[in-house]
């Protein structure tokens, strides 16, 4: 009898190499991972990794480019409904913040690994990197254009601002020297940018706030409708 062999598809191969890949480097980082590791965790032979992947560097670089594309498509729908360019500023900082918590081998792959190489602002990955990071540039552009922020406002340094201020203050979590709070550092970077770049010189309405003005307009409404009306006095001729 001729024995029967199971070939998988080419599509389900380079998916499970990938997976494979990703767990290893995120482990291991990217000088201790080596293909064997990644061949034996995804179940096949060393030699099909190099019938799809040129080299180590290569499967490193769609890694990474798949976890972007990730991030792209996976809060679409649920930015799309955030209103107000506080509300969206923010939504952007605290996204990119809690992408650096649930994946710090990640980010220190594409920080330490990729980003330092004199190719990669001529790659792919360069520009779903900016794909990623032009959100903030147009939620920017909206507000320059009605007249929100300051006219004078650029889109692009703001960028550069927002993305700078959030790898600083991660770097010492991903050396794992330390800690940070998303909530409080996106509200810190989303008010110092908001309020120094609104046409309004308050800033923003933070919901304290808002809640407190709604909550003395509800008193003034009760007590205007608890208080019995004044009768009339009739004259007499």
């Amino acid at each position: 009898m001729k024995r029967q062999v199971n070939r998988l598809p080419p599509e389900r191969r380079i998916s499970d190499i990938m997976k494979a890949a990703r767990d290893v480097f995120t482990e291991k980082g990217y000088s201790e991972a080596l293909i064997t590791d990644i061949a034996v965790r995804a179940g096949v032979v060393e030699g099909s990794i190099y019938r799809f992947f040129a080299n180590k560097r290569e499967l490193l670089v769609k890694v990474v480019e798949l976890w972007f594309e990730e991030l792209l498509t996976q809060d679409a729908e649920q930015f799309a409904g955030i209103r107000g360019v506080w509300n969206q500023i923010r939504f952007i900082v605290h996204t990119h913040l809690m992408s650096i918590r649930r994946d710090p081998a990640l980010s220190r792959l594409m920080f330490q690994e990729i980003r330092p190489t004199p190719d990669y602002r001529g790659s792919r990955l360069f520009k779903l990197n900016q794909a990623y990071t032009h959100r903030l540039i147009d939620v920017v552009k909206a507000a320059v254009a009605n007249g929100e922020l300051r006219p004078d406002t650029s889109p692009s340094l703001v960028r550069d601002m927002v993305f700078g201020a959030i790898e600083h203050r991660t770097w010492a979590f991903l050396r794992n020297e330390g800690d940070f709070d998303p909530d409080q550092i996106a509200d810190q970077i989303t008010n110092m940018v908001y309020r120094g770049l609104a046409t309004d010189r308050k800033g923003a309405v933070t919901f304290d706030t808002l809640f407190a003005r709604l909550d003395a307009a509800t008193q003034r409404l009760e007590a205007i409708t608890e208080t019995p009306p004044k009768k009339r006095v009739r004259k007499t001729a």
